[in-house]
């Protein structure tokens, strides 16, 4: 086919399959005429119960964690505040330009098998295998560590002498399976108002930190900038003697812990599946995250940067406790400050912090594992779902594996789990690569096919070189991964652990191609069609219901709670 005949023929096909659904008022995804896929099948459909405050608070709070609250700890020990800062402004950025290229990607089509579909239909189907069981195994893992984190913050009040952790740990298993068993909407409403208090928990460690930056503490101390300057804005890294060249390797070990500290904030990517009217919706989410990034990661490590120094004794002894407000800096400032009682505060927060963090990864884990038997990279069982939309077997493949948290209630098991866990962070960047690289051939696609990008409901900013920038920094990032292990002597185990996902992925990629003799999409050949239309529709008819609104609310010459909540809340919460 020649290329002007492609161009007509993908440009007679949008139009064709676009008319089919003129005169419908209403419709459901199943009504599709593409009924040969799985996902839009009676009893393999997922349920549309996200609503536009559920998916921007699921985008802020999936990344809202343990990685900030006491991850922050251990960069400010070793590298320093001004490490720190840029650090976490560095990888900010970079997260910011991943999340806008998925924005681009899930608002055009929403695909209920997330970045597997995405890179399956854009990219090369060997591409979406590897990324689809790369993000499974991030969370069959990174779930019962989070249970295990609990256990592990409830000894600060109650010790293992006295409550063995795996009562904690069943308990903690129990609550997460209940919300996920009952619906999206049951899990929707529950993350977002434990997304609310995260928001309300960071806010108001970044008015404590300023406040007592300023000398508002009862020490009266004005910090200001005291310890950028004694001991020091950076810190050379342990066991290298040329200063300059010590500041620049912790610098760059920076980089690595702020990755694991935002990992998390992609899977709002998953949840676009059962979002209402996503073309609405999830592009608010996605502007609204710069700014968040800004204000609850960027400017809380600025002042906590400020107001701790990194040789602290007790920020040094911080970094070397267990999951709980003992390991977190910002109990240190409030310690330095001589303020009592608020470390059993902060402990409740992290609890709350963690118990988010388990709910939302169970549920991303079973959806993921959905999402690989939609396409056939997985048993169709898993793509089955019950009455209320939830695929019943793949929550419980998920389940169990988290009962892999019981390992901890052994001291030796929980060591060998620790390094298990470190693969975390490479599987997150492995996925952030896929999203850009898939992003990539989407917009060669578009291009090839005649579709203009100012055309979409929402498109990716400072294109094409901020998509081709993030690439390089996510692959610099993940070579560079861990490779402190070779300085002060090699520690083979956490290279390991630090390295396998890569391993992992390749054999995922070349297996498939192997198998499928797969090769990469031909731009022009590319399906930007199939399941177009009813989000077409629906974004049309979601179009007609906000301009009813605004009319109806001009009449009245009243403001209702939703004009209220979009006028002054929407932005954080």
């Amino acid at each position: 086919m020649a290329e002007l005949d492609k161009k007509q023929y993908y440009s007679n096909s949008a139009e064709t399959n676009s008319k089919e659904y003129d005169d419908v008022e209403q419709y459901n995804i199943q009504d599709a005429p593409e009924t040969d896929l799985l996902a839009v099948q009676e009893g393999y459909r997922l349920k549309k119960n996200l609503k536009a405050r559920h998916i921007s608070m699921i985008a802020i709070g999936g990344a809202l964690g343990t990685g900030l609250l006491i991850g922050s700890g251990s960069a400010l020990s070793s590298a320093g505040p001004a490490s720190l800062f840029i650090g976490y402004s560095f990888i900010g950025f970079l997260v910011y330009i991943v999340m806008c290229c998925l924005g681009e990607l899930a608002t055009f089509i929403p695909l209920p098998d997330g970045f597997a579909g995405y890179a399956n239909r854009y990219a090369d189907p060997a591409i979406g295998f590897a990324v689809g069981y790369c993000y499974l195994f991030k969370y069959l893992i990174v779930t019962p560590n989070q249970i295990t984190a609990g256990a592990l913050v409830m000894q600060y009040w109650v010790s293992r002498d006295t409550v063995n952790p795996g009562v904690w740990i069943t308990i903690f298993l129990i609550v997460i399976v209940l919300i996920n068993i009952f619906g999206v909407k049951i899990f929707g409403e529950f993350e977002f108002w434990l997304s609310c208090v995260k928001v309300l928990i960071v806010l108001g460690l970044i008015l404590l930190l300023f406040i007592l930056m300023l000398g508002g503490g009862p020490t009266h101390d004005r910090l200001g900038f005291r310890y950028w300057k004694d001991p020091g804005a950076f810190k050379p890294y342990h066991g290298i003697a040329n200063v300059s060249k010590g500041k620049f390797v912790s610098f760059v070990n920076v980089l690595v812990t702020a990755v694991f500290a935002y990992s998390g904030t992609e899977l709002v990517g998953i949840t676009i599946a059962e979002a209402e009217n996503p073309r609405r919706n999830v592009p608010k989410a996605i502007r609204l995250t710069f700014y968040r990034i800004c204000i609850f990661y960027i400017l809380s490590v600025f002042l906590l940067g400020l107001c701790v120094p990194y040789n602290d004794p007790l920020l040094i002894s911080a970094t070397k406790a267990s999951t709980s407000a003992n390991a977190s800096p910002f109990v240190v400032a409030i310690k330095n400050a001589q303020i009592d009682g608020l470390d059993h505060v902060i402990n409740a927060c992290i609890l709350v912090f963690i118990f988010s963090a388990a709910n939302s990864d169970l549920y991303i884990g079973s959806r993921t594992l959905y999402g690989l038997a939609c396409n056939g990279n997985a048993p169709s069982i898993f793509a089955k779902t019950s009455k209320y939309g939830i695929p019943y077997y793949a929550l419980t493949v998920c389940a169990a594996f988290c009962c892999l948290a019981y390992m901890s209630v052994s001291s030796s098991s929980a060591t060998v789990f620790g390094y298990f866990v470190n693969v975390v962070s490479i599987f997150g960047l492995l996925t952030w690569i896929s999203i850009l690289i898939t992003h990539i051939c989407f917009k060669r696609a578009l291009k090839a096919q005649g579709v203009d990008r100012s055309s979409l409901a929402y498109s990716a900013p400072l294109q094409p070189w901020s998509t081709w920038l993030s690439l390089c920094l996510c692959i610099l990032v993940a070579i560079i991964k861990n490779f402190t292990v070779f300085i002060n002597g090699f520690n083979y185990k956490t290279f390991i652990t630090g390295y396998i996902g890569i391993p992992v992925y390749i054999i995922c990629y070349v297996g498939y191609k192997v198998v499928h003799k797969t090769k990469m999409r031909n731009p022009y050949e590319v399906d930007l069609v199939t399941l177009k239309a009813p989000i077409d529709l629906e974004e049309e008819e979601g179009k007609i219901k906000d301009q009813e609104r605004r009319e109806r609310l001009a009449a009245s010459n009243k403001k209702d709670g939703e004009w209220f909540y979009e006028k002054f809340v929407s932005w954080l919460f």
